[in-house]
């Protein structure tokens, strides 16, 4: 009888120091962003991505303005990434998010890629030599713009998020659709409560008709005026959730790195 209590006293030791050794067997991972403006700093949502995950998650935001797949790569901003990789670090995994679509389209000289020949190609490639490296690809649809046809928002980076999921398929790389995920949530809020997302207020004469891309995502620094392409405060909140929200549904292994524990 007493060693029947002994046992199960063990036992019951054992299930409650177990959880915290395994936490400290559990290599921290690294998380690499690679955008345009609606994923940089200031602008863009991945700050706010970054700072969801625990303090042991390396994450870096390498995402640039007005950057599309090929000029991002022409700059020789990917060589940042593929130097980091090669490095390795004591890490589980390095995951290597790539979201690009905005400054791919046409009207913007030295970056836009054509859609057949080029944009599906790049996509891939980064995909391709990020598992070449030892990291986990992972491609992300381009955030929504947030300009309304009356009651309907206007999907213009559509067939570039289908893009997406077709290079993302045939690489079998991981795929987080934000663009579905964001232009579901912004149909839902209208024009009016969509338009606080913003870097700051819509003016007083704000116009109802959808701006023009071409004007909204200069190349270079980071805007602070109203547009419906970027992200004040707000917007980043809540896109840095969908993402991770579509990141642990993806990839469940990262969910204890998140500082809510992925919980949507």
């Amino acid at each position: 009888m007493k060693f029947a209590r002994f046992v199960a006293s063990a036992l019951l030791c054992a299930s409650a120091v177990s959880p915290s050794l395994h936490a400290a067997e559990r290599l921290p991972i690294r998380v690499i962003l690679v955008g345009d403006s609606t994923m940089q700093t200031n602008s863009g949502y991945g700050d706010a991505f970054c700072a969801r995950f625990k303090p042991e998650v390396s994450c870096i935001n390498l995402a640039k303005g007005g950057r599309s797949t090929a000029s991002f790569r022409a700059e020789g901003r990917w060589d940042e990434v593929q130097r980091l990789l090669k490095d390795g670090g004591d890490f589980g995994a390095t995951y290597v998010l790539v979201q690009f679509g905005h400054n791919d389209q046409p009207g913007k000289p030295g970056r836009s890629t054509d859609f057949v020949t080029e944009f599906p190609a790049n996509m891939a490639r980064y995909a391709q030599e990020t598992k070449l490296l030892g990291g986990v690809p992972v491609l992300l649809t381009p955030l929504t713009r947030r300009s309304f046809h009356g009651a309907w928002l206007h999907n213009d980076l559509a067939p570039w998020a289908d893009a997406t999921r077709k290079a993302a398929a045939r690489e079998r790389a991981v795929l987080l659709d934000l663009n579905a995920d964001s232009y579901a949530a912004v149909q839902a809020m209208g024009q009016a409560e969509a338009d606080t997302l913003a870097m700051a207020p819509p003016p007083a004469t704000m116009s109802s008709a959808p701006q023009d891309p071409n004007k909204l995502e200069p190349q270079g620094a980071a805007k602070t005026a109203f547009d419906r392409t970027h992200v004040g405060a707000k917007g980043a909140a809540l896109f840095a959730a969908m993402v991770e929200r579509e990141m642990v549904h993806a990839l469940p292994a990262t969910r204890p790195y998140f500082r809510d524990g992925g919980k949507p």
